[in-house]
């Protein structure tokens, strides 16, 4: 009996034991679980920003003064298999720890008297400079060997060469393969050699003592030697070994390319510490530089300072270069990046009003347009050549750039409904009622970026390519990283105009219609003296283009397109600082036609047939045919354009026998008059008009005793002061 409770006791003793070791397992089993943290590495790492293509356009040093560039997954080919032989020729088979390398390490250090090998495997060493830096010791060493177990468990044998390779230091404040590759030989890591491959892998073993450009030698021995190694094992030939031997070291650090800076604050300012592919054409952007830079040498002359280009991918909305500004130093704020900086606009937002007017059938291209002195509510605005023409096509008044038929145009359009326009098409600047601007917003009385406007012309132009097809309705911004959607979709923006549908909720887009025929005047060659030089910088191919100047010469401005591409530029001095002889068309179109010269020449854009109907105008006046007109011809219009006004400028009038003298029934025989068709401008537009155009006749004058019983001056709606 005794017997039996005591073997009863110790087999409840046991269970108890067992109980605890049990609650013991779990406990280091939990323990061992969560002793890896969730993300290894905390450190702060560069902001760094690839072409299209993934090559490195520049990076912004951390924040910790390293150049570490941000985790990269992929390990090139060359630099694994260099690594692997180099640190850890076991790796795909120990599951973190190697006891045969412990074991060998330890014998060293022992029947040498100090430490010659350390016996870590990679993933050791993934741990190692995961963790904030201390001594070395042989708790820290045990606390290494299972955290690499576990991390072993965690992730795959590529995902930990992936860690090493992004993390491992190589010299002075070089930390990772990649920031490697560019510091020491310029290049990215995918591109190196089979000897600047083995220069990286052998650099992390005592990256303080050796790296180029200090104990060269020693440098040169321990890559040599693994390059040999790599022969005898037959990863590489005896030629290959023996010219890669032949390869010198660098010297000392490169420099990190900066082809973008502007680009580079951006996203430093958007993403820090990332890595982002952006759409840009790395050998375009460098190209666009270069012209940017031999511009610049002569614009110095005259004390102007800063500019800046994009240029834009019209199908996806794409930026294909970004030249944020000159460099012309810091003293000259070479650090602005212009192109999203708000300027005056000038004369750059004229084909949007003249655009919108088409849209919405209050003018056809032809359409004649008063330019006279004139003065509205106090405010008188002049044409930069400080000339009149009387009247003049509405679409040569664009081609021209003539401000007074600009300022008109917009009376009779509608300030509010212009500035709602503006908004819809995407200008974000406009941070003020319509009052605050007035009339003045046609002509740079209003701001906009280089970024938003080049983003309107781009849409604008998709809208156009892709007639009759129309996606979305919505303007969509000039894009910077590549559209993870099928090419141009959900980028092809449409373009509102006010309506009453529209208010109801249905949105209109402008129309292809009005949209081609804007083009058509912005490519028209026939421009004033003052811009005869423009034909030098114009390519071959087809641009539809316009130059703006702001007032006191702040602000030159060029924005062109084709069919594939728009080019932005704008040229002045970041601190607002006026220059005489800064124009768009002097300081900004030379650049714009230089960039353009660098892409393929433009098709014309196709006509929108369906979207444009045949209509008979005066030929003198522009507008649909009026009983009266004699002379007409046959021009397409959008279909809004079939409800704009007939002719109002011709008249039948009556003359006597002798066509002297205008008459009526009241002082001469019906019988003996002479019916004539005359095309007759209101005073102040004819007095102007036929100093232009000798052509013009005037109407004769009243026989004496007659009274004119249909006065010009009635034809109140053309006056010279409103």
């Amino acid at each position: 009996m005794i017997k039996y409770l005591s073997s009863l006791y110790e087999v409840k003793r046991l269970k108890k034991y067992r109980w605890y070791l049990l609650i013991l397992f779990i406990l280091l089993a939990t323990g061992y679980y969560f002793s890896l943290s969730k993300k290894l590495f905390e450190t702060p790492t560069c902001t760094v920003i690839n072409d299209r293509n993934g090559n490195l356009l520049g990076a912004k040093i951390a924040d910790d003064g390293q150049w570490r560039f941000p985790h990269n997954d992929s390990v090139p080919e060359k630099f694994r298999v260099c690594l692997v032989e180099f640190e850890d020729k076991h790796f795909y088979k120990h599951p973190g720890i190697n006891p045969f390398s412990m074991l060998r390490a330890a014998w060293q250090n022992i029947t040498t008297l100090h430490r010659v090998s350390g016996g870590s495997t990679i993933t050791m060493q993934v741990i190692r400079i995961s963790r904030p830096a201390g001594s070395r010791n042989i708790f820290r060493k045990l606390v290494e060997m299972v955290l690499a177990t576990r991390i072993e468990l965690a992730y795959s044998k590529n995902e930990i060469l992936a860690f090493y390779t992004s993390n491992a230091p190589f010299g002075g404040n070089v930390v990772g393969l990649d920031a490697a590759s560019w510091r020491y030989f310029g290049r990215n890591a995918n591109e190196l050699s089979w000897a600047e491959s083995a220069t990286l892998a052998v650099l992390p073993n005592a990256p303080s003592l050796i790296y180029p450009g200090k104990n060269h030698d020693k440098l040169l021995q321990k890559r040599n030697r693994l390059l040999k190694r790599l022969q005898e094992k037959g990863i590489i030939d005896k030629t290959t070994c023996e010219l890669s031997c032949e390869e010198p070291l660098p010297e000392k650090p490169l420099n990190i390319p900066q082809k973008a800076p502007h680009l580079l604050t951006r996203f430093y300012n958007q993403s820090k510490g990332k890595k982002v592919n952006t759409t840009v054409d790395g050998n375009l952007q460098q190209r666009v530089a270069e012209k940017v830079n031999n511009h610049y040498l002569q614009l110095k002359h005259n004390e102007i300072h800063n500019a800046a280009v994009i240029v834009l991918d019209v199908e996806t909305g794409e930026v294909l270069a970004y030249i944020g500004n000159t460099d012309c130093g810091a003293e000259h704020s070479n650090q602005v990046d212009v192109i999203t900086a708000p300027r005056s606009t000038g004369s750059v937002m004229k084909p949007l009003l003249f655009v919108s007017m088409l849209n919405d059938g209050e003018i056809l291209p032809t359409t004649l347009v008063a330019d006279i002195p004139t003065q509205i509510a106090g405010y008188s605005p002049k044409n930069f050549s400080l000339t009149y023409e009387g009247a003049v096509p509405a679409k040569q008044a664009l081609a021209k750039s003539l401000n007074i038929p600009a300022v008109r145009m917009l009376r009779e359009h509608g300030v509010e409904k212009f500035h709602y326009q503006l908004q819809k098409l995407g200008m974000t600047t406009l941070t003020h009622d319509a009052r605050h601007y007035g009339l003045s917003i046609i002509l740079g009385g209003a701001e906009a970026t280089l970024w938003e406007l080049t983003g309107i012309y781009a849409s604008l132009s998709r809208t156009l390519n892709h007639y009759p097809v129309f996606r979305g309705d919505e303007f969509k911004p000039p894009s910077l990283t590549p559209n993870p959607s099928p090419r141009g979709e959900g980028n092809l923006a449409a373009h509102m105009t006010p309506s009453p549908s529209e208010r109801a909720g249905v949105r209109q887009p402008i129309s292809a219609g009005a949209i081609y025929l804007t083009y058509e005047a912005m490519a028209e060659v026939n421009r004033p003296d003052a811009e005869a030089g423009w034909k030098t910088f114009a390519s071959s191919g087809f641009i539809a283009w316009k130059t703006g100047t702001s007032f006191g010469f702040r602000d030159g401005w060029a924005i062109g397109t084709t069919p594939e591409y728009v080019v932005g530029v704008w040229v002045g001095n970041a601190d607002g600082e006026g220059r005489p002889g800064l124009t768009g068309i002097s300081a900004a179109a030379p650049i714009m036609f230089d960039v353009f010269s660098l892409l393929p020449a433009g098709e014309h854009f196709l006509p929108p047939y369906d979207d444009l109907e045949k209509v008979v105008v005066c030929h003198k006046s522009g507008h649909r045919a009026g009983s009266y007109c004699e002379e007409v011809d046959s021009i397409r219009v959008p279909l809004a354009g079939l409800k704009t006004e007939a002719c109002p400028y011709h008249r039948l009038v009556h003359l006597d026998k002798n066509k002297q003298y205008r008459v009526n029934s009241n002082c001469y025989a019906t019988n003996d008059m002479i019916h004539q068709n005359w095309f007759v401008l209101p005073p102040a537009m004819e007095w102007y008009y036929k100093s232009k155009n000798p052509s013009y006749k005037t109407l004769p004058p009243m026989r004496p005793g007659c009274t004119d019983e249909n006065p010009v001056k009635n034809m109140g709606h053309n006056c010279a002061v409103s």
